[in-house]
């Protein structure tokens, strides 16, 4: 964690609204939140039945479901600009909202619901340390939940800050339990105690749904997420964090227990911990601070998950509680909302009910955020970027499936239940009227769903975030050059689509049976050399003619492509014509690529076409305007096997020393932005034709910018952009239409 990562921020004027750092935004109340109440209520019972080493078992087991969870939760956080809501955000904004605002609904009631289980938690401490109130147990935990339903009220900045002292109470207490536990550790008890002996009706999988919720405090910091100074650095850090200390703390208490008491006292005695402690007071203060803090993180994040889904406006009948209160925009109407559901729930007065109906939720919850971060990683979207490298996308489905596992193990009923009920949910929030024509099953499913989404891509509003390549390549004779196809595969990096497109000069009467048979070959030509690419061929009077037609009417709905690709000539016969063609391109708001090779790389039996050459990937920068797509192709590249390896450079070059530290700051700041791994590097010099062909003689690609020629100054235009190449073998000429942003 970082050393200042722990204060409050507060603008100037007392009605700035207050950002929190990774310690006391994230850290703190996810340790507070999954040290509650189970560990000193309810550790001892689990490890009493199950014995030691099914105890360690299932911590193990639950730990690495939420260690998964956590990851899940850092990749999807670094990906995006996260605001308030939580897990509800996060999974909206990557499964869609008929996900997204189910989850939001059932994080929702399970936070909801949790703040009665640490009242009741809490309850059951203070009527033992206080007997004559035990027969008023349902007052009490009202009055403890009217408590911390007004000191929630207030609003988040006092709560925060209370936490601080909790926490220090709350370690207290663990080292009066630690020393207390040395001093009675007996090997022979922890022998007695290291197998299973469950009573009638529990099992293994009771006492793992009785322990389960004690660590399913990580979204704690996660549903602060509107309230944080940085979140995509401070959940990751802050959450994996308290995970792993959270963790050390309930193993090594659960050997401790094993050898500090014989198994009756385990299994009957819920205030073993007190017990066992050197000095019992601090024990009876950390369940009081470690229920209440609990109580308060929760009645904290519900609200917010609420206020943050009813803002979404699915459903209208909530938008209610959209309202925020004050600079903080605190959301006090879902406050009241929470202390009633909790109100209601405290009427059941039992933990062990309350728990297998949170640990669904919370399961549920888990799943689909690993499910988001899994489906990110394998749609290889360009804009999923996290800077959190340690999520992959097998931990994500290990995880998805590990929560769905434990479920059904637990409660098969129950489980059942809770997916039901979340699938109507999700049909409801995403009903629409659908008419099935059956014919073969499966081509059936495929063309329906095909059909779907094509319509709902149509009806979409484009978002920078979704850009991909979608690339048309052109050849004004038959795809014979096999390095210009392979290039063409690459650089759609297996995010995009691809289109072979040849254009047959002449009239379209005489020439129909030849532009079939073209089209043939061409589609064998892909097949053969094991392209990921459409064939498009059409006939045309001349060149530009049939360039305009393949740009304007391939495609269908909103895949249409965006990107164009062509061969530089090196006849110089022929380029007034493709300063022409460059010229069309760019007038259809199309974005242009012009590769030029030169040397072997014009020579296709010289080479293998599907092996990269040596070198790096050289980006020159000369702005944004050109640069956010070549940077961004260079990064699509780099995601083929063949070009894995290579490292990307962002170069510019100044005439002047004393600007270069502020260039490379600059080249560094849009790294930073893009999430692009890359080396800025920054070359003083008068000449940048020289400078280019120096620093990039051993380059496996040069990407430059530019820009296209107007009219009659063709020639101009391609010796300019000639000086700049030189000798250079492999080329790649921009000019960006737009439609993407870095930083989406």
């Amino acid at each position: 964690m970082a050393g200042n990562s722990d204060r409050v921020h507060q603008g100037p004027g007392d009605s700035a609204p207050r950002k929190f750092g990774t310690f006391g935004g994230v850290f703190t109340p996810c340790t507070l939140t999954i040290l509650g109440v189970i560990m000193f209520l309810r550790l001892g019972q689990v490890v009493g039945h199950s014995g030691v080493v099914y105890a360690l078992i299932i911590v193990l087991i639950s730990t690495a479901i939420t260690s998964l969870t956590s990851l899940s939760l850092s990749a999807i956080a670094t990906n995006t600009r996260v605001k308030g809501g939580g897990a509800y955000y996060l999974i909206s904004r990557s499964l869609g909202v008929e996900f997204g605002g189910t989850i939001g609904i059932v994080f929702f009631l399970a936070m909801a619901i949790s703040v009665s289980l640490y009242v009741i938690g809490f309850t059951e401490a203070f009527v033992q340390t206080i007997p004559p109130l035990a027969g008023n147990v349902t007052a009490v935990a009202t009055g403890v939940n009217l408590a911390v339903f007004v000191c929630v009220y207030i609003g988040a900045g006092w709560t925060i800050r209370v936490q601080y002292g909790i926490l220090a109470v709350l370690a207290l207490a663990l080292v009066s339990f630690y020393a207390g536990a040395a001093s009675s550790f007996r090997m022979a008890w922890l022998q007695a105690n290291a197998g299973p002996q469950f009573a009638d009706g529990e099992s293994f999988f009771t006492m793992f749904a009785l322990f389960f919720p004690a660590v399913t405090g990580i979204m704690a910091g996660a549903n602060m997420s509107g309230d944080l100074e940085n979140p995509g650095r401070a959940i990751p850090r802050g959450t994996l964090a308290a995970v792993g200390a959270t963790t050390l703390v309930y193993l090594s208490m659960a050997v401790l227990l094993g050898g500090a008491c014989p198994r009756q006292t385990l299994a009957g005695n819920a205030m073993v911990v007190q017990d066992v402690a050197l000095v019992a007071p601090f024990i009876t203060a950390g369940v009081f601070a470690a229920t209440l803090s609990s109580a308060l993180g929760s009645m904290m994040g519900a609200p917010r998950i609420l206020q943050a889904f009813a803002r979404d406006d699915v459903f209208r009948s909530i938008r209610f509680f959209a309202a925020g209160s004050g600079a903080n925009n605190e959301p006090r109407r879902a406050i009241v909302l929470t202390f009633v559901i909790a109100q209601a729930c405290i009427l059941l007065g039992d933990l062990n009910a309350i728990a297998p109906i949170l640990t669904m939720a919370f399961m549920i919850t888990y799943g689909l955020l690993n499910l988001a971060t899994f489906y990110e990683s394998i749609t290889f979207n360009p804009s999923y970027r996290p800077t959190f490298r340690y999520c992959h996308w097998s931990l994500s489905l290990l995880g998805a499936a590990g929560c769905l596992g434990v479920m059904f193990l637990i409660h098969p009923i129950l489980a059942a239940a809770s997916i039901v009920a979340m699938g109507a949910l999700h049909w409801l929030i995403g009903y629409r009227e659908i008419t099935s024509n059956w014919g073969d099953l499966t081509s059936g499913l495929i063309l329906q769903r095909s059909r779907r989404n094509l319509l709902r891509l149509e009806e979409e509003r484009y978002h920078p975030k979704n850009w991909r390549p979608m690339l048309l390549a052109l050849s004004g004779t038959a795809w014979s050059r096999t390095r210009l196809a392979v290039f063409a595969n690459w650089l759609t990096g297996q995010r995009g689509i691809l289109t072979l497109g040849q254009v047959i000069e002449g009239p379209i009467e005489d020439l129909l049976e030849r532009r079939d048979a073209q089209e043939r070959l061409l589609r064998t030509f892909i097949r053969e050399q094991e392209l990921e690419a459409f064939a498009a061929v059409v006939v045309s009077p001349d060149l530009s003619a049939g360039i305009e037609a393949l740009v304007q009417c391939h495609g269908l709905g909103a895949v249409r492509p965006n990107t164009i690709l062509i061969g530089w000539s090196s006849d110089p016969q022929r380029v007034e014509t493709m300063g022409a063609a460059i010229r069309l391109i760019a007038g259809l708001k199309r974005s242009v690529l012009a590769i030029r090779l030169r040397g072997e790389e014009e020579q296709d039996d010289q080479q293998d076409p599907w092996e990269a050459p040596l070198g790096s990937i050289d980006v020159w920068w000369r702005g944004m305007k050109n640069g956010e797509l070549m940077l961004l192709l260079a990064h699509l590249l780099r995601q083929n096997p063949a070009w894995r390896s290579k490292t990307i450079r962002l170069l510019r070059v100044t005439d002047s020393p004393a600007g270069r530290e502020g260039i490379l700051k600059n080249l560094t700041d849009v790294l930073a932005a893009s999430r692009i791994e890359a080396e800025p590097v920054v070359i003083v010099s008068q000449d940048i034709p020289g400078s280019i062909h120096r620093a990039s003689r051993g380059a496996a690609l040069v990407i430059l910018g530019f820009e296209p020629p107007e009219a009659e100054h063709e020639q101009a235009f391609y010796e300019s952009m000639e000086t700049l190449a030189g000798d250079l073998p492999r080329v790649l000429m921009v000019k960006n239409a737009g439609g993407m942003e870095l930083e989406s």
